[in-house]
């Protein structure tokens, strides 16, 4: 990936998902307040119900939008007010919160069953989220609110929040949307959209939907009616109870008719009228006549829970500790029984009440004991409850993953010991609230502020649990404690909750064993006594709980969601009927008859736990549950040894720590720009565009590499789409921050200048004082957003980097082989060009321990064996002491005896070079001694000893020729003696110096002859010898004809800087003003084309720079190290362009084409060189026209097939003879039969 370091252009290729996508993916911007959006938006979300989510974030959107702008003017101007930022951070953390718990629990986990690979990203996404929201809080509470660095520092945490929310939900839009709306019918979209509003709690629905509501325009208010109205379902009092808080608390009454309410659905609803009057009067939620505290005060009988409600806790207290007894009861009779048949039941069972426990503590924390007094506290018994619960369920899932194999002992045990334990700690948790918070409730607040209080606790609940818990709770309570429950509930509502109430109480009723509602002996009448028109389809009542998204999971298209759903004809499932000891309910006219959400299940597959535990914490991270395959990919990759074993690929993931470490370094640094001079931001930028240019060759590396070969699994498919869309973001991060950072640095010229001037005038005002204020302020501003925007792509790639380090490193263990990986890594360092190696080692090499060190480059040598990487490593890289070492351990073998000619080697360079004195003392019965004992020794390479013996046995030459640049250092060179002292010209009439070879405003001097030479290919022309050109030190300008050391201009002042070529290559000390070249860093060599990465790629097997097209070829080791089987010139080094031939083998191309004008096959392995179908057809036809005489016609011969390596027969010919199993005519015969009269044409 030899991409620029600081350029702006070019971006990774994408992995393409496994399965198709929509053709019309969501454009995030369809929910723009234009009118032309807003229309398709509406089209779009009646059509596909999934859409309506685009409403939703549209409006976190704005909020973050206007919560970032007021964070910078709070930063940017010193009087202003922090307490309307600090209310608008808690609504929008609380708000957001809530929509990520509903994802997890309802959305991620339908859509993974239908779709692999996509969910868990983004559920770990809403991890990083929450963390951002606690850092947030956490830098609200510090003291230092006053301080300029806390007000930069928030504006600065805003930002990345609005850029991680933002990105999190253009990425949704992107790739799950279509998804969804691709993978889902229109009724199970809108079944999805409906669980999602039935996950959230009752009282953030109260506040999300007006605020969704204020947030979009009127037109697309009234297209989220309609498109809320074909998802609700169609049941008059949930219309009523959702279309409520759409239109928010004031804007409802508690006793508006039918004919009086807001919106009027667009659906047909005629088969649902109003509710009829029954015996004892009209319902409560029909007529305004009717009030509840009119009823309440007809009422004589006040029981000891009417006059003090609070102690309605006591029930909760009371019907929790029975179903844990139950619970502890039944864990006792497996152990007695040992049966674990019934263990699913078991779970739902303590699933059920762990929710019902935790909500009721959250309720506590937040409602009750704040108001009761604000340094009570049971957070911890809470906390300690939840983990108890969590260890629990995770024994029982544990055990049933097992399957037969868990039945031991041991598990009994646990399983009793666990329920004990439980049990133990809640008894005591409630007699410590019993005593210490009831009594002060009683004693501070009056009977209304204590029913409040309770049904504030209620609506902590989301909907579809309230309608579990509910009928659950008054089936444990007595006739008059179930009526004073639901008068207490009546009396505490507002009168906007009228609609909700009246479904509370429906679902209440239907925990009584009687045929009887309670509410009609309650309140006066029944809150929804009977509806007279009710559809076929509801005829035969479906159970509450009965989950659509049980018959999503099963490829079923879903029932319809709305049902009267009280009176079923079995057990309700979801709730424990064991321990409540019921009676099953039966369809009847006196029973009380409200419609049921249609959302809970018996077999839910998914849990609401995770929302639960996210709402004990502020914001803590939500996670799938145990049943679903979201947690089990997590328990398979937390089980993964990440790191224990060394692995090829975990040099990828070394290049994360070192950009976290740079991405510390521009955060921190970010906020020193104030008042910073030149020099400091000059350094900046050029730090900063070092990472871009280096992150941008790994996302690269990734996009084009890691990603597509983890896609090509079958079983991993989507994986990697995610992080391919994070790349883009984060390039358009990249170029924002240097485009502002352009437009500091221009503002900084003058900025300086305009405090030299202020500090010339002092005190005085005038114009230029006004213009530098303005400039100054505008720098601030600059400064104050470039900060946020550092710490934005700071939080953005930290958790990209936690990401891909956690859900797609732990996949190479499990699909990918050890040499499959070598592979990998090998084709990301053979698309890497030299220039961005020698910036990124160092830049990897410097956040990583000398041990991490080791193991990159250990893992980088074993991936580039056969190739010339480590011999470019030492040219450059002087903090590589591995090399050297091993040089020593070669050139030990060369010598045993005279220590003193080990001491004489150059042990900084890996060629032999023996000192020439140390030569001369050694005769020549020596020199073979040890050209014997290098020739003996099985450890070293064929290569390296064929070299060892070649500079052994020229060693006395080499000295000599070493001695030379000794004897004449220090003697000027300008004096024209040195042979060449002259210029050359590639064309002498326009003076254009050079050769026949190159162009090029230098000359060469040899360090083999001490001659001077336009270049090597010249030397060699006349010379006797190689010339080494990377010995070559010095040369002379052709210009000036001075002498000087080698390098890209010439040092002569006379010269001004003159160039010796466009291209300079410091190794190879080679010039080229002519055409593109680079320097590839395993062939340590400098070759034709654009670079590695653009247009070629260095295979590490066959060693050898190839064409992009050509990624799909066949290696064979090695294989450019060799002669052209044509001319036998060498391959490796040549400039000439050499062909890669089918089998493996290569040619020069000029080889090449003459050599196919007469032959088909390889001249080495003599397989055919391209398609021969066409040739071999003409020979059928041939052959098929000839007549063999009459005594060949019987015989024939055994053949070798050249192609398939396949052994047959063919009939006798004099030429040619068929493959009968590949149908070539590459072949050779191995044998001549005798007649045979069953001679076939074919094997």
């Amino acid at each position: 990936m030899a991409t620029p370091l600081t350029g702006i252009g070019g971006g990774g290729g994408v992995a393409i998902m496994g399965g198709p996508v929509n053709n019309n993916p969501v454009d995030p911007s369809s929910s723009s307040g234009k009118n032309n959006n807003n229309n398709n938006n509406c089209c779009s979300a009646l059509k596909s119900p999934i859409l309506i989510f685009l409403f939703f974030h549209k409006a976190i959107r704005s909020e973050l939008d206007g919560l970032h702008r007021a964070a910078i003017t709070f930063a940017t101007e010193p009087n202003a007010n922090i307490q309307p930022l600090v209310e608008r951070y808690h609504f929008l953390r609380g708000i957001y919160k809530h929509h990520c718990n509903a994802e997890d629990e309802v959305i991620f986990p339908a859509l993974d069953i239908r779709v692999k690979n996509v969910a868990r990203t983004y559920s770990l996404e809403h991890q990083g989220e929450s963390t951002l929201f606690d850092q947030l809080f956490e830098l609200l509470n510090s003291n230092v609110q006053n301080d300029e660095i806390f007000r930069r520092e928030l504006a600065s945490c805003t930002g990345a929040l609005h850029t991680s929310v933002s990105q999190h939900m253009s990425k949704e839009e992107e790739q799950v949307f279509p998804l969804l709306i691709e993978k889902f019918s229109f009724e199970e979209q809108a079944s999805l959209v409906w669980q999602f509003v039935c996950s959230i709690p009752v009282n953030m629905m109260a506040e999300f939907l007006p605020w969704l509501s204020s947030s979009v325009s009127p037109d697309e208010h009234q297209d989220m009616l309609k498109c809320l109205c074909r998802i609700v379902p169609d049941e008059k009092l949930l219309q009523q109870v959702i279309f409520t808080w759409m239109e928010g608390k004031s804007s409802s009454g508690a006793h508006r008719s039918e004919d009086g309410y807001p919106f009027r659905c667009c659906k047909d609803t005629g088969s649902i009228n109003s509710v009829q009057q029954t015996e004892k009067g009209q319902c409560a939620c029909e007529s305004p006549k009717i009030g509840k505290r009119k009823y309440w005060e007809s009422n004589p009988d006040i029981t000891d829970s009417e006059s003090h409600p609070i102690n309605e806790i006591l029930h909760w207290h009371s019907a929790i500790k029975r179903e844990l007894n139950d619970i502890a009861d039944e864990a006792r009779k497996i152990q007695l029984s040992g049966d674990f048949s019934d263990i699913s039941a078991f779970n739902e069972r303590l699933q059920f009440i762990a929710e019902v426990c935790i909500f009721h503590s959250i309720a506590e924390d937040k409602v009750i004991f704040p108001a009761v007094d604000v340094e009570l506290s049971f957070v911890q018994e809470h906390a300690e409850e939840e983990s108890q619960f969590n260890n629990f369920r995770c024994l029982i899932e544990s055990i049933q993953s097992a399957g037969a194999n868990s039945s031991s002992a041991e598990f009994y045990s646990k399983l009793c010991s666990q329920a004990d334990l439980i049990m133990d700690t809640i008894q005591k948790h409630f007699h410590d609230e019993e005593v210490q918070v009831l009594p002060l409730a009683r004693d501070h607040f009056s009977a209304q502020k204590q029913r409040e209080l309770l049904y504030q606790s209620l609506c902590v609940m989301p909907l579809k649990l309230v309608e579990r818990v509910l009928p659950w709770l008054v089936g444990l309570l007595s006739e008059d404690e179930a009526r004073s429950f639901l008068q207490n509930m009546h009396l505490a509502a507002p009168a906007s909750d009228t609609a909700l109430v009246t479904l509370f109480s429906g679902w209440a009723c239907k925990g009584r064993s009687q045929a009887m509602c309670l509410s009609s002996s309650t309140i006066g009448c029944c809150p929804f006594k009977k509806l007279p028109e009710i559809e076929e389809d509801f005829r035969r009542p479906m159970c509450a709980c009965a989950s659509p998204l049980s018959s999503i999971e099963n490829g079923v298209r879903p029932i319809k969601r709305g049902n009267f759903s009280g009176l079923c004809e079995r057990d309700c499932a979801c709730v424990p009927h064991e321990s409540l000891d019921m009676k099953k309910s039966s369809c009847s006219n006196q029973g009380c008859c409200v419609p049921g959400l249609g959302v809970n299940g018996s077999n839910l597959g998914i849990s609401s736990l995770p929302a639960v535990k996210s709402l004990r914490s502020s914001f803590s991270p939500s996670a799938p549950s145990l049943n679903s395959s979201l947690f089990n990919w997590e328990i398979e990759s937390g089980s993964s040894n990440i790191g224990s074993v060394p692995r090829p690929i975990d040099n990828i993931f070394k290049f994360h720590k070192a950009i976290c470490k740079d991405l510390e370094y521009l955060d921190v640094e970010s906020g020193k720009l104030i008042g910073c001079d030149e020099t400091f931001l000059r350094q900046f930028s050029g730090r900063f565009r070092l990472l871009w240019g280096l992150y941008r060759a790994h996302s690269n590396a990734e996009d084009e590499i890691v990603f597509p070969a983890l896609e090509s699994r079958e079983s991993l498919h989507n994986v990697s789409h995610s992080y391919t869309l994070d790349h883009k973001q984060e390039e358009k991060l990249f170029e924002d921050i240097s485009s502002l950072l352009s437009e500091l640095s221009q503002l900084h010229e003058p900025l300086s200048k305009t405090k030299l001037s202020i500090e010339s005038t002092g005190s005085k005002f005038d114009s230029s004082t006004a213009h530098g204020n303005d400039c100054i302020r505008k720098y601030n501003e600059l400064a104050t957003k470039l900060q946020g925007m550092c710490k934005s792509i700071r939080v953005t790639l930290d958790h990209h980097v936690f990401r891909e380090e956690l859900e797609l490193w732990p996949l190479f263990d499990r699909h990918f082989s050890v040499e499959e990986q070598d592979k990998i890594v090998g084709r990301i360092i053979g698309t890497t060009g030299a220039e961005v190696l020698q910036s990124m080692l160092p830049w990897v090499t410097s956040a990583l321990t000398q041990e991490e060190q080791n193991k990159m480059m250990d893992t980088w040598k074993q991936a580039t064996k056969n190739t010339m990487f480590s011999e470019w490593l030492n040219e450059w890289w002087k903090g590589s002491s591995d090399s050297s070492s091993d040089i020593a351990t070669s050139d030990s073998c060369i010598s045993q005896e005279g220590t003193s000619i080990q001491e004489s080697l150059d042990q900084t360079d890996q060629m032999f070079k023996p000192g020439w004195k140390d030569i001369f003392r050694m005769n020549q019965n020596e020199l073979e001694s040890e050209i014997r004992k290098v020739s003996r020794d099985p450890t070293l390479d064929p290569r390296r000893k064929a070299y060892l013996i070649q500079n052994l046995m020229t060693s006395r030459w080499i000295a000599a020729q070493q001695k030379l640049p000794e004897a004449r250092s220090g003697e000027p060179l300008s004096d024209g003696n040195v042979p060449g002292y002259s210029p050359s010209f590639r064309d002498e009439e326009k003076q254009v110096f050079g050769c026949e070879h190159y162009k090029r405003n230098c000359k060469l001097l040899a360090s083999c002859c001490n001659k001077l030479f336009p270049c090597r290919f010249c030397h060699d022309k006349v010379s006797d010898h190689a010339m080494d050109r990377k010995a070559t030190s010095e040369m002379m300008c052709m210009r000036c004809l001075k002498i000087q050391a080698v390098g890209p201009v010439c040092t002569t002042p006379a010269c001004g800087g003159l160039q010796m070529a466009n291209y300079y290559c410091s190794i190879c000390k080679f010039f080229d003003d002519e055409r593109t070249v680079y320097h590839c860093p395993f062939c340590n060599l400098c070759r034709v084309g654009r670079g590695l990465g653009v247009d070629f790629f260095h295979c590490m097997k066959c060693n050898c720079c190839l064409g992009m097209k050509l990624v799909d070829h066949k290696c064979r080791e090695k294989g450019l190290e060799t002669n052209c089987p044509i001319c036998c010139d060498d391959l490796f080094t040549s400039s000439a362009a050499v062909r890669a031939l089918p089998c493996g083998h290569f040619m020069h191309s000029a080889c090449f084409q003459a050599y196919t004008c007469s032959h088909y096959t390889c001249p080495i392995c003599s397989k055919s060189l391209g398609d021969m179908a066409v040739y071999f057809g003409m020979l059928d036809a041939l052959l098929a026209t000839e007549e063999l005489p009459e005594e060949y016609r019987d015989r024939c011969q055994d053949i070798l097939c050249n192609d398939c390596d396949k052994k047959g027969t063919a009939r006798f010919h004099w030429l040619y003879h068929k493959c009968g199993s590949c149908g070539s005519y590459n072949t050779r015969v191995i044998r001549s039969d005798l007649v045979n009269s069953n001679c076939l044409t074919s094997n």
